[in-house]
Order: structure tokens, then C-alpha cells, then sequence
């Protein structure tokens, strides 16, 4: 079956949230994906380390009953949770709750006149920090160089609260 690949993410039907909300056991560490797709990522670190919660938020549904159905049939610690990150981020997750968050080759969206769909946005950016545990972290990787360097330039503008770790770009 066809998957598609693209989400108008700013259509009218992502404002209101509608996913399920992900299931937090204390004690247990959380790894956050975001834009997981089909969760190959969290998939294969659950796979080796059981013992954390890993969450995939993803904005096409059809990719979220897939993840939610394999995690179930090979008994890891993955959920996928349908949601637009940058609308409903902070209402998904409690202050201080996530150790690592993943940004994974993020659609690129090359034209000019849909640059404002992409993922990597300040408002997205301001919503993750709370979330992070104090000694939390954020990877973003792309394969895609004027991505990254957009991405880059997001951190940057919030550099009030997050800390490039490599150094300046």
C-alpha cells in the first residue's frame, strides 16, 4: 500500500489534538523521536536497552497504528503518538521528563513558498526544552545540507536555552 510521504502540516485538523497520550512508567528513562515515521530508529535502540520508554510522535496516522501494532507484537517499549509536535508538544509530556530527543532527517520541504512546514521551528524548539530533563539532549541529523543549516540557525535564535555542545557552526 502507497504511504504518503507529505502532511499539509498546517491544515486545520492538527490545532485540535486528537492522538492518544503517551504512557510514562516512573523510574523508566524516555527517549523522544520526533517525526519518527515507522519507528525503525527507536526500534532498533529498544532493542537494545528494554529498560527505557521510547516515543515516536508522528504526524500521519497511518505510520502511528503501524509502529503502536509491531511494538505490541515484539513486546518492545516503543509508542507512536499522533500529533503535530509543534502545536501540542508540551501538552504530551511532563517538565523534565525526556533524557533524549532525536530529530531524524526531517522532510526538507525545498520550496521557498513551503518553508513555514518545516518541522525543525522555534516554536517547536521553545516547547522541547521544558521537557528535557536538566542533563537532557537533542540530536538532529540530515542528509540534506540547507536543511541542517536551517535547523542550525533555529538552535541558534533560542540560544538562550540551548547549548551547542560541538561548538559554533
Amino acid at each position: 500500500m502507497r504511504k504518503r510521504q507529505h502532511v499539509n502540516v498546517n491544515a486545520l485538523c492538527f490545532e485540535t489534538f486528537s492522538g492518544e497520550m503517551p504512557r510514562l512508567e516512573p523510574g523508566r528513562v524516555v527517549e523522544l523521536e520526533i517525526g519518527c515515521a515507522d519507528a525503525q530508529f527507536l526500534f532498533e535502540r529498544a532493542a537494545k536497552d528494554p529498560s527505557r520508554t521510547y516515543i515516536g510522535l508522528e504526524i500521519r496516522e497511518s505510520l502511528v497504528n503501524e509502529v503502536n501494532k509491531r511494538a505490541e507484537a515484539e513486546n518492545l517499549p516503543v509508542q507512536a503518538v499522533w500529533v503535530h509536535a509543534s502545536l501540542h508538544l508540551s501538552d504530551l509530556l511532563p517538565p523534565q521528563s525526556v533524557r533524549h530527543c532525536f530529530l531524524n532527517f526531517p522532510d526538507p520541504w525545498f520550496k521557498r513558498k513551503h518553508r513555514d512546514r518545516r518541522m525543525i521551528n522555534e516554536s517547536l524548539l521553545r516547547q522541547l526544552h521544558p521537557i528535557l530533563e536538566e542533563s537532557g539532549d537533542v540530536l538532529m541529523q540530515s542528509d540534506v545540507f540547507d536543511v541542517a543549516l536551517d535547523a542550525m540557525d533555529m538552535f541558534e535564535r533560542c540560544d538562550d536555552i540551548y547549548e551547542n555542545f560541538v561548538g559554533p557552526w
